[in-house]
């Protein structure tokens, strides 16, 4: 297997492992809230200060990395989130938990800008989304992984082994990356074709500068205005969908543990299919621009379709199959919009850009959380499942009016 490839795994392990731990407390939740007296608002601002902690973290991390070099800021950051996870373990209520969250969010921040960078330094244009794709597959794992482990340990251990587990496998996943990441320019394993290949589609990128300087970019603002508006739906699923199944589909955390998995596993395909669509259009001849934008549309079209019928249906198989769909669709929308950074900015800006783009997106997804908290608890899930419906569409009409082109961007 080619060194990319096994960099492209690395970044899906340590994906996963940064979802799981996210993830544990959606889980976790219905058993603490009863445990604490967490109301749903509260739960709302729980949620909404991971996600605002998280953007603010971006905004910081993304030019740390830039600075630092992927090596060293994915480990430092890898040892902080893991850490904060741990210490959930000491939550003792609603501010308590809150704290805990917002420490989280920051610390799993530099997640994204770092592997985008990574793979903006390994892959060649036609590969990138692909290798997006597989790191992306992460969030999927870490979802699918997270509801029958956390319900196992909480039965078998209590709920604070729930946070204590997941948080240490960040810390051994730090000790095989120090020894096995290394930059193309300099890894010991690569083959020099491999190296030619890589270096030389990077050749001709130029760093443009600081964050300042990436202002006078329309290319810039279009991606962070399209990205505003399309985190909540994924991040709605991720830290509301058991507490929906329990408060609206009768499950218990048996039928949690059994069934909450299945979208995730959708979502991964969706991300791995949106990816390898996209890079095979590229491969075939078409425009980034066009290949991109194609798959973009596609699963912003099939996110709605989705979404909107999961809601009404009387049957809880049928809405649990249609959010399946919908997380599926996100994921192939994902999987490609995630990549514009990596097809708009050169190597070695990446991670700043990147950096700015998570943040307006956790930004955008931590206010339509906090709104939703209040929107499940006065009028229950059906305006928010209608607001999810929308979201990714305005989302794609904001990059076709602001992005007209996706290509490299030159002054």
């Amino acid at each position: 297997m080619a060194v990319r490839w096994r960099i492209a795994i690395l970044l899906a392990v340590i994906t996963t492992i940064n979802y799981i731990d996210r993830s544990v407390f959606g889980v976790v939740a219905p058993v603490v809230r009863g445990e604490f007296g967490i109301g749903d608002a509260d739960y709302g601002l729980i949620t909404s200060g991971f996600l605002l902690a998280y953007g603010i973290g971006q905004l910081i991390s993304g030019p740390l990395i830039d600075r630092l070099g992927t090596k060293r800021a994915f480990s430092i950051a890898a040892v902080f989130w893991s850490v904060a996870t741990i210490l959930h373990a000491l939550g003792r209520g609603l501010w308590s938990f809150f704290t805990l969250r917002v420490i989280l969010g920051i610390a799993e921040a530099a997640n994204f800008p770092a592997a985008s960078k990574a793979v903006a330094q390994w892959f060649p244009a036609n590969e990138r989304s692909t290798a997006v794709a597989i790191f992306m597959l992460g969030a999927g794992l870490g979802a699918i992984i997270t509801p029958p482990l956390t319900v196992w340990t909480m039965q078998s251990l209590g709920w604070q082994w729930a946070f204590i587990i997941p948080g240490s496998l960040g810390l051994v996943w730090v000790i095989l990356w120090q020894r096995w990441y290394h930059a193309p320019e300099t890894h010991p394993a690569i083959e020099p074709a491999e190296q030619a290949l890589i270096l030389d589609n990077r050749s001709s990128q130029q760093s443009q500068g600081g964050l300042s300087s990436l202002l006078r970019y329309r290319e810039f603002w279009g991606i962070l205005i399209a990205r505003v508006v399309s985190d909540f739906p994924f991040y709605f699923f991720l830290f509301w969908l058991p507490q929906y199944l329990i408060d609206v589909r009768g499950f218990d955390l048996r039928a949690i543990a059994l069934f909450a998995w299945l979208p995730w596993v959708a979502a991964d395909l969706g991300a791995l299919l949106g990816g390898m669509m996209s890079s095979a259009l590229v491969t075939r001849g078409h425009s980034i621009d066009r290949a991109r934008k194609t798959v973009i549309w596609l699963g912003a079209v099939l996110v709605a379709v989705a979404v909107v019928p999961a809601y009404y249906t009387q049957s809880s198989a049928l809405a649990l199959a249609l959010i399946c769909f919908g997380l599926f669709a996100i994921q192939i929308k994902g999987a490609v919009f995630f990549t514009l950074p990596t097809d708009l900015f050169p190597a070695d800006r990446v991670a700043t850009v990147w950096g700015v783009f998570g943040a307006v997106g956790s930004l955008g997804g931590s206010l339509l959380g906090l709104l939703a908290g209040f929107m499940i608890q006065e009028a229950g899930y059906e305006s928010v499942f209608l607001l999810i419906a929308s979201l990714h569409l305005i989302s794609a009409v904001l990059l076709q009016i602001f992005v007209p082109k996706i290509a490299l961007v030159t002054d």
